[in-house]
């Protein structure tokens, strides 16, 4: 049945998550179930390989009261929220506010309780394939599952190693979680080495994940299923290049990228597909790897706890469509040329150069406020029937993110490569801005190269670990600016709410934790006000 909107407030977020249990029961295999689901054929390991990509699109991980609990798609909305480039109108329907404004972002709250439970449950798919498939004896289809295991996991986990780990920030210190990740829970890991199992280093994280990714590597070719939902060679050398940028080896992030590139066979999207009513951002097919929404999937029948109804301003069943219009930061708007295609991914001010050459859906030209989103159409570009329009797709890596990666990680050695690669990706390769030049040097040329990656990736959950990593500031008070007056945050830095807190739960299951908390970052930032509205 199709949940009806107006039935669900916004003050039903800020309940405390102590109530809710650990995931420990909840990460470990059953090792015996497990062998005996797989040892009669390989269709039945097969099941185990197709509920790694239906964890993506999940619901009520934490429970029903929630409508932020929808899985990965809504963690990639809570990083970009997280940031300064994708501003919310004030609405009683914004359930990201709390992400938005740093609010209730402790140990003991709801907020944090679904991303770490989350991303253990979706751990835990990977866990159990692992654990039933032995390599000695796998047959070659059986090893392909392998290898999109050893894939998803490494994306879950690189995930989470930069989301938890503590790094230093303009509010709160911590020396004794300084640099540390999460726990690691293998798929041979018992219950009893799971309650007393410590945050790692960033380093034994590394070498894990990297483990997982070399593996990837080796069993990826026998994998014979070519659905985009899955990962293939192309995306795991993607993941590499992820991996490579995140530990500072920019060598290897530059040369995974190029390969990522070469494997995948694609071009990036031209101005016609990105500005499509009825193909823009929700075909897959354009991309290296997406997350894929079916009218009969359960998030698609709730109408509303979907991708579409957070991210498509253009519907008239979801609730971006009624009023918490997602928005590009007005600073960032300006930055863009006029000659930029990209620009028109967002609704010009009235009397600017470029109002009336977005396309619209019928009926959202009047609608949508100034700078509104219109990048993420609603399937079919169907804004009415939600069996339609949210059973979209939404994307996981795209060609075009390799080519920044490539040009960031060729500028931090070189650049002249860097400001090479960047122009050929704006004028050339990816015809983004033919008249695109870049005279940039050392730190205003990286800042640059993430200045367009931010453009180029907003609202697709991945630039708050270049913030992050770069210990880049988060500026979103300013005269014009178009952010609520509550969430008007001035960053000397990476913010402090970058480094996520692992939940109160969790410690209550796992005594390795204790005392080896990140701090709480909520409430740490005055918001801005304007100056020249004090008397």
């Amino acid at each position: 049945m199709k949940t009806n909107i107006s039935k669900f407030i916004l003050g039903t977020c800020f309940a405390s998550a102590l109530s809710l249990t650990g995931c420990i029961d909840e990460v470990i295999p059953n090792q015996t179930a497990t062998e005996e689901q797989v040892s009669s054929s390989d269709k039945a390991a097969e099941a185990l390989l197709w509920a790694m990509p239906a964890s993506l699109n999940v619901i009520e991980t934490i429970g029903s009261d929630y409508h932020w609990d929808w899985g990965y798609g809504s963690i990639m909305h809570v990083r970009d929220v997280m940031t300064g480039d994708l501003p919310v109108v004030s609405s009683g329907y914004n359930w990201y506010s709390s992400w938005e404004g740093n609010e209730a972002q402790g140990e003991s709250m709801v907020y944090g309780q679904f991303i770490w439970n989350y991303y253990w449950s979706a751990v835990l798919t990977t866990n159990k394939l692992l654990s039933a498939i032995d390599e000695e004896t796998a047959s070659d289809a059986q090893k392909g599952y392998l290898g999109a295991a050893y894939a998803f996991r490494a994306l879950f986990y690189l995930d989470m190693a930069q989301m938890y780990e503590f790094l230093p920030n303009d509010k709160t210190t911590a020396t004794n979680v300084q640099g540390l990740t999460v726990p690691i829970i293998r798929e041979t890991t018992t219950e009893q080495e799971a309650r007393n199992n410590p945050r790692v280093t960033r380093e034994e994280m590394a070498a894990f994940i990297l483990e997982d990714l070399n593996k990837a590597e080796e069993f990826i070719g026998f994998l014979e299923a070519t659905d985009k939902v899955l990962p293939h060679l192309d995306v795991v050398y993607g993941l590499k290049a992820r991996y490579y940028l995140w530990l500072e080896d920019y060598a290897n992030a530059r040369t995974y990228a190029r390969q990522a590139i070469d494997a995948s066979g694609l071009s990036p999207m031209t101005e016609d597909n990105c500005l499509s009513t009825t193909n823009g951002f929700n075909d897959i097919s354009k991309w290296m790897w997406g997350a894929q929404l079916m009218s009969e999937d359960n998030q698609v029948q709730t109408g509303i706890v979907n991708w579409a109804s957070w991210m498509s301003n253009e519907t008239s069943f979801g609730y971006s469509g009624i009023g918490p219009f997602l928005m590009i930061d007005a600073n960032m708007y300006s930055r863009i040329s006029d000659t930029d295609f990209r620009k028109k991914l967002w609704k010009a001010p009235a009397g600017s150069n470029l109002d009336g050459e977005t396309p619209f859906l019928p009926g959202f030209e009047d609608k949508l406020c100034d700078y509104a989103s219109v990048k993420f159409r609603p399937a079919e570009g169907n804004a009415d029937d939600y069996t339609v329009g949210a059973a979209t797709a939404y994307p996981l890596m795209r060609v075009e993110e390799m080519y920044f990666i490539e040009a960031e990680a060729a500028a931090h050695l070189s650049d002249a490569d860097g400001r090479r690669l960047l122009t050929e990706f704006m004028t050339t390769t990816g015809q983004r801005d033919e008249t695109y030049v870049c005279n940039d040097s050392g730190d205003e040329l990286i800042d640059e190269i993430i200045f367009q990656k931010r453009v180029e990736l907003w609202g697709e959950g991945l630039v708050f670990y270049d913030i992050k990593r770069l210990n880049m500031s988060v500026t979103r008070g300013y005269a014009g600016t178009n952010y609520r007056d509550a969430a008007r945050f001035n960053t000397n830095g990476r913010p402090a709410w970058m480094n996520i807190c692992i939940v109160q739960t969790e410690k209550n299951n796992n005594s390795a934790l204790v005392g080896y908390e990140n701090p709480d970052p909520s409430g740490l930032y005055t918001p801005w006000v304007d100056p020249s509205t004090q008397e």
